[in-house]
């Protein structure tokens, strides 16, 4: 399939950890695109900033436990509405005021703002720091060219000096980075407060986060009615995929599929410590049963694949919940339960994951139907589904988590063996112990 179509659909998961309307990045590479066409850009360098546009969120996930942790709260809330202040100090106070520690007590809550208060700026560095890092090694994982990497890990830089991490000025930032924060503002302003808004915080930001003549090059492109039309047409997605210059058009074979299957899996991974390496493990353990069972080799990749994507669902959940030590409460759990059905969503997009988006959405159901989210049995649930689930709870058994550390092997196994035949499949039972003796076998020799 073409590469657009691929980032395209999965640009809906970043769209969702950033706490922003399903569609957001592709919103914003309409627009890029349109501010590059004006400022001139060649074919070439508009076909990066296509990608860089599309994939512009890369490292979103990486900060979201950090946010919880500092501003106790939910990082999807906060994601969403730190967008939507404008640049000034006492936006920024009320910000703060408005959305740390409220569910918690007044002495906590009082502390975690203080602390924000007095190490506010080193605060700030660090998140931007980690999450453009992180944005730039994904994309650089994926084979991408460095001025698109460049333009993922500058995006927030700043026109007169002020933004992070490096504090870059002018004509130093990579006019990539320039033109997709630009699109990601007006997009973000537009979507809350109409297009005259989003133009105000566009002339208001010029000089000081942006270039006076990219944000002219904006007015311009933007001042045609049809820009708008289109922005907000149930079509778009097919319009953006179709903006390639021709020369720039790349086609996914299966060597770029497993390179972004894998780096999307870095994005799910770094949403929370607990779960750093989980869809790698699973991906693995998956791999263990499928050939102890006999899965040819072209099946086993597309079951690789499904492993790392099984949880992208999860970028939707907030960090507040994953994160929690303690027990869950109902609401929580229905959010926990929900992140199957986004999995199914996002993977429903793609036409090459399209036969994976059942075993992302089934991973958390059981034979006897006591799994969620559609209570299926086992007539219903295919045998690659309960190869995932078998991984996927392996893993979780054996990980570290927010409430326990990792569990001795032997103990795992018994667990596994107790809920073999009511709720796990037997024979992908077997198949995990045949692989992991062949491991100790090998650890030992």
């Amino acid at each position: 399939m073409r590469l657009a179509e691929l980032l395209g659909a999965l640009s809906h998961a970043l769209d969702i950890t950033e706490g922003q309307p399903r569609g957001h990045c592709v919103r914003c590479c309409w627009i890029g695109i349109h501010i590059g066409r004006q400022t001139g850009l060649s074919d070439t360098e508009l076909g990066d900033l296509y990608y860089t546009l599309l994939l512009k969120d890369l490292g979103c996930s990486s900060n979201a436990a950090r946010i919880c942790e500092l501003y106790l709260t939910d990082d999807l809330a906060f994601k969403r509405d730190y967008k939507t202040i404008n640049d000034s100090l006492p936006a920024a106070l009320r910000f703060v005021l408005s959305h740390t520690g409220l569910k918690h007590g007044f002495a906590e809550r009082v502390r975690a703002i203080v602390n924000i208060f007095q190490n506010g700026g080193d605060i700030v560095d660090e998140m931007i720091e980690t999450r453009c890092q992180r944005g730039a090694d994904i994309a650089s994982q994926m084979h991408f060219p460095d001025p698109v990497v460049k333009g993922i890990y500058s995006l927030d830089e700043h026109w007169d000096g002020s933004g992070r991490p490096d504090r870059l000025q002018g004509s130093k930032i990579p006019v990539f980075s320039q033109i997709a924060l630009m699109a990601q503002v007006l997009d973000v302003f537009q979507i809350n407060s109409g297009k005259e808004a989003a133009l105000s915080e566009l002339q208001n930001r010029s000089g000081s986060w942006f270039d006076p003549d990219l944000v002219a090059a904006a007015k311009t492109v933007t001042a045609s009615p049809d820009f708008w039309t289109t922005l907000h047409s149930d079509n778009l997605e097919t319009i953006v995929y179709g903006l390639e210059p021709a020369q720039n058009v790349r086609f996914a074979d299966d060597a770029l599929l497993d390179d972004i299957a894998h780096g999307f899996a870095s994005v799910i991974d770094s949403k929370s410590p607990f779960t750093a390496g989980h869809s790698e493990r699973v991906m693995l353990y998956t791999d263990m049963i499928a050939e102890e069972i006999g899965y040819s080799d072209y099946d086993r990749q597309l079951l690789r694949r499904a492993a790392l994507l099984h949880d992208i669902g999860k970028l939707g959940v907030s960090n507040s919940i994953l994160d929690k030590p303690g027990k869950l409460d109902e609401d929580e759990w229905d959010s926990v339960r929900l992140h199957p059905v986004y999995s199914h969503e996002i993977l429903c997009r793609i036409d090459a994951f399209s036969d994976l988006a059942s075993i992302g959405r089934g991973h958390h159901e059981k034979l006897d139907g006591r799994g969620y989210p559609d209570g299926l049995t086992a007539s219903r649930l295919p045998m690659e589904t309960r190869i995932v689930t078998m991984a996927d709870i392996f893993d979780a058994l054996t990980a570290e988590r927010p409430y326990r550390g990792p569990m001795p092997l032997a103990k795992a196994l018994g667990i596994l063996e107790s809920d073999t035949g009511s709720s796990l499949d037997p024979a992908c039972l077997s198949a995990l112990k045949r692989a992991t003796q062949k491991v100790d076998q090998y650890k030992v020799a």
